[in-house]
């Protein structure tokens, strides 16, 4: 009877510290995250990448960029053949044809009148000097309307020899004036030779007119030839600080 009554009538009782409570369910598997559309702090996140009008754009903007380099760079290069062409004592007319066409924005009228003609070489100019300044300084010392026979006389044999002291000669007079503007000449000095030949008497300078024309358009040429130069270089360099 104990063993067929006895656990309904003495009922065991619990271990101390185990609740008699059921087990917990177990959770449901979570669902699938979904795609993350704002960053910490709820902010939406920016695109990993540009979108297709944007790239196109800056790719645009980069080839007008290196296209407008090319053009200043290509000009540059066109402005040194124009210097070098305009050294010699050829015609530069194509030359200047040529920069004219590759860069409209700079002005070249002041090398329009000279470009056909040309004028002669530094070194062109300084061979034939000494040829010139003899004329200039037989013309000097021509006898006026009241010399007399001897002054005819001497004269007239100058004509004949030439004779001008040369090199360091001091002073002012008419010797010293073209010394000094024949070693200015030779050092490619023109406009500081042509400053110097205006102390020579009117009779002088006659005499060198033709020299003197041609030294001033060359001393013209090379400044203008020396603007052009400077402004295309300074348009090339403000595109590169710029960035194209």
């Amino acid at each position: 009877l104990a063993a067929r009554f006895g656990p309904e009538l003495y009922p065991s009782k619990p271990r101390a510290g185990v609740m008699d409570t059921p087990a917990p369910a177990l959770a449901p598997l979570a669902a699938p995250l979904a795609p993350a559309t704002h960053q910490a702090g709820g902010e939406p996140s920016l695109s990993a990448e540009p979108a297709t009008g944007e790239i196109a754009s800056r790719m645009d903007a980069l080839e007008a960029g290196r296209a407008r380099v090319a053009s200043a760079a290509a000009s540059a290069l066109t402005a040194a053949a124009l210097v070098e062409a305009s050294q010699t004592s050829r015609s530069f007319a194509g030359e200047l044809q040529a920069l004219a066409a590759s860069a409209p924005s700079l002005d070249l009228r002041s090398l329009t009148a000279d470009a056909e003609r040309g004028a002669p070489s530094r070194m062109a100019l300084a061979a034939s000097f000494p040829d010139y300044a003899a004329r200039a300084a037989s013309a000097a010392r021509a006898p006026g309307d009241g010399a007399g026979v001897l002054d005819r006389i001497g004269y007239a044999l100058s004509r004949v020899v030439t004779l001008r002291r040369v090199g360091d000669v001091p002073g002012e007079g008419l010797d010293a004036v073209l010394a000094k503007a024949e070693q200015q000449v030779e050092d490619g000095d023109l406009t500081t030779a042509l400053a110097t030949l205006e102390a020579l008497p009117p009779a002088g300078k006659d005499a060198l007119g033709p020299w003197r024309d041609r030294a001033e358009r060359r001393a013209r040429i090379d400044r203008n030839i020396a603007e052009v130069r400077a402004q295309a270089l300074k348009d090339l360099t403000d595109l590169a600080r710029s960035g194209g």
